[in-house]
């Protein structure tokens, strides 16, 4: 198994809902999971931001088949009092984004917090990139994209 990364809802939504011009990088880290070059972990409470801004496009029944696709894709890690208590002594200033990265720090060996909204994570201890940038860096390291 290659890279751990923690996905930040933003990038499930953009694959689902073919959010343009964000798709075809996030299509890329799902591909990426597919062939088992990179592990992807998401957070259990990301489930029902999904679902909310997902059905918007899709409709709830649509939305449910991708929910259970979703948990098929990816490692859905939990969160627990410990990661809320945790996010609220963090220096963030999206609550929503400290329990995503109070959630990301129980992952042994993370590499990295994908997202769209970095300016949230200014705080982390853990690198985070945009999906098109884990990209780049995934390419120069080991010289190919896929």
């Amino acid at each position: 198994m290659g890279y751990k990364l923690f996905v930040d809802s933003d990038v499930v939504i953009d694959f689902f809902t073919d959010r343009e011009p964000h798709v075809n990088p996030a299509s890329e880290l799902f591909d990426l999971s597919e062939q088992g070059t990179v592990k992807l972990y998401l957070s259990a409470i990301s489930i029902n931001n999904i679902y909310y801004i997902v059905r918007k496009f899709l409709g709830h029944k649509k939305t449910l088949e991708v929910i259970e696709n979703l948990i098929e894709m990816v490692e859905i890690i939990g969160t627990t009092r410990n990661e809320i208590i945790q996010a609220l002594k963090n220096e963030f200033s999206d609550y929503e984004d400290s329990i995503q990265y109070s959630s990301a720090l129980t992952i042994k060996d993370l590499d990295a917090i994908i997202t769209r909204n970095i300016k949230d994570y200014r705080s982390s201890s853990i690198a985070v990139m945009t999906p098109l940038n884990f990209l780049k860096m995934k390419e120069k390291s080991d010289g190919s994209l896929l």
